[in-house]
């Protein structure tokens, strides 16, 4: 519930579909899940990069980006990752309010979590992407070396480890990255996305 001294301003400023019509894009929501490991980040920058070359306009949200700057006073309680997600999904609507394509980059481990970020940002704007990455690949990858010390006991409640991880049951794209194919795969997710954030400049006059 907004308080009593709260006024938001949006039906003053230059509405979404304005802001569309002059990047000639749909904003939409790429939202990215997957174990630590499992290739999220590589994918977001290999798809920005090729979407950036086809005139899109968009912006990448990264979970080790996010936690650096807006989100570094959250840890990884259960209570934190969910406001963790909270703040990605309402700033994520802000950047679509601007008529841009947001590509999200976070474990986001739980359908609750999920469903929180789906219904902030819009059932028709959020675009599931599941980067379905066994779960002794990625350890075996382990990047960051964050397996290690997870199975350690230096890190607590490490999705995979010592908190769960729940498959979404729906994605837009699942996507199995245990071989990377990175070219490959980011044709696949072109061949979904681009109908859905492709403008029509027909349909949206």
């Amino acid at each position: 519930m907004i308080g009593d001294n709260i006024h938001p301003v949006f039906d003053k400023i230059k509405d979404r579909k304005s802001k569309e019509i002059y990047l000639k894009q749909r904003a939409k929501v790429i939202w990215f899940t997957g174990l630590s490991g499992s290739g999220k980040t590589t994918l977001a920058s290999a798809l920005e990069k090729r979407l950036f070359e086809l005139n899109y306009f968009c912006q990448i949200l990264d979970g080790d980006n996010v936690r650096s700057g807006i989100n570094k006073n959250l840890k990884f309680t259960a209570e934190d990752r969910i406001e963790n997600i909270r703040r990605i999904a309402e700033v994520s609507k802000l950047f679509m309010n601007c008529g841009i394509i947001l590509i999200c980059a976070f474990i986001s481990p739980t359908n609750k979590i999920r469903e929180m970020a789906r219904e902030i940002i819009g059932d028709e704007d959020y675009l599931e992407v599941f980067v379905n990455t066994p779960l002794e690949v990625c350890e075996n990858r382990d990047p960051k070396g964050l397996y290690k010390k997870a199975r350690a006991g230096e890190i607590k409640n490490f999705t995979g480890i010592s908190a769960p991880f729940e498959a979404p049951s729906h994605p837009f794209v699942e996507i199995d990255n245990s071989n990377p194919k990175i070219d490959e795969t980011v044709k696949e997710l072109l061949k979904a996305i681009i109908p859905e954030i492709k403008f029509d400049p027909l349909k949206e006059l």
